[in-house]
């Protein structure tokens, strides 16, 4: 071995405490038992890993403390709505309530969480939650079916334990936590403006009413869409029902999900279907048959 091959491995043991300096001789090196220098070198590397593993406790009482104390702030506040300016204001505080819920998080997504940035935000905070044992419940619109992303994630979502069900209209942006605060949008037609958070009784009871009545009319996600006794789908009668009140197609598309092309081209079908030269004639033929009432008239 050359000399500085011999230095190199010197330097090894000595780390390993497998040598050190003879105690008679200076500058001389003595070999210690493998039993011996090991069993040193582990115990301070447990109690390094010991200090470490009291550190990390310390911070997280620290941070146990500190969002006690932010979440009794933010209780004992007069306001029954705080505002939460743009939308990283908003994930923000959602992941807050998603760490601390206890029960379930309920939502209405009519257009967002298909998008990759926004599943993103939300794929850590709603698996942290559902490992807990966390009941997350989503209702989207009806024309994400067969969008990939959500397809995407919806499986994933389901892989977890969380169910998600569509509707042809999601009214508005909405999360509910443990049915004790909901996040509500500045504008519903943009919710990257911002949101409220709301916790008085009245607000949360509109809230929970909204969400319950639509997730209980709502189709679970993965299964066929149901027909009714027409042989329309839900999202068939509510287009119908958009153009019977006078809605143009680029306003039923917007409240459907759908591009103004693919509401012509579902109105074609329809028209096709009653028989009917113009839309119109196929209102009145739809009204005729029944086709506007409730599914269950």
């Amino acid at each position: 071995m050359t000399d500085h091959q011999i230095r190199t491995a010197l330097d090894e043991l000595a780390d390993l405490a497998l040598v050190r300096p003879s105690a008679h001789a200076d500058g001389t090196l003595w070999p210690v038992s493998p039993a011996v220098g090991l069993s040193a070198l582990l115990a301070a590397a447990e109690e390094e890993a010991a200090a470490r593993q009291r550190q990390i406790e310390a911070t997280r009482a620290a941070i146990a403390a500190l969002a006690t104390e932010h979440e009794e702030h933010r209780q004992h506040r007069a306001d029954t709505a705080i505002r939460l300016d743009g939308l990283d204001a908003v994930r923000g505080r959602l992941e807050e309530l998603a760490a601390h819920a206890m029960t379930e998080c309920l939502s209405l997504d009519p257009g967002g969480a298909h998008r990759p940035d926004a599943r993103a935000a939300s794929a850590q905070r709603n698996g942290q939650a559902l490992r807990r044992g966390v009941s997350i419940k989503a209702v989207w619109w009806e024309s994400f079916r067969n969008d990939p992303d959500t397809l995407a994630y919806a499986r994933w979502l389901a892989d977890l334990g969380g169910q998600m069900r569509t509707v042809p209209i999601v009214p508005t942006p909405l999360v509910i936590v443990d049915r004790r605060v909901a996040i509500v949008p500045l504008d519903p037609a943009d919710p990257r403006q911002g949101a409220l958070e709301v916790d008085s009784p009245g607000m949360l009871s509109v809230a929970c009413a909204l969400f319950d009545q639509l997730w209980s009319t709502a189709a679970p996600f993965g299964s066929f869409v149901p027909v009714d006794g027409q042989g329309l789908t839900s999202a068939e009668r509510t287009l119908l029902e958009l153009a019977a009140a006078g809605h143009t197609d680029e306003a039923a598309g917007r409240k459907l999900g759908v591009s103004a092309r693919t509401v012509k081209r579902q109105m074609a079908d329809l028209m096709a279907r009653l028989d009917a030269d113009s839309r119109f004639q196929a209102g009145v033929r739809a009204a005729h048959r029944g086709w506007l009432q409730g599914p269950g008239a």
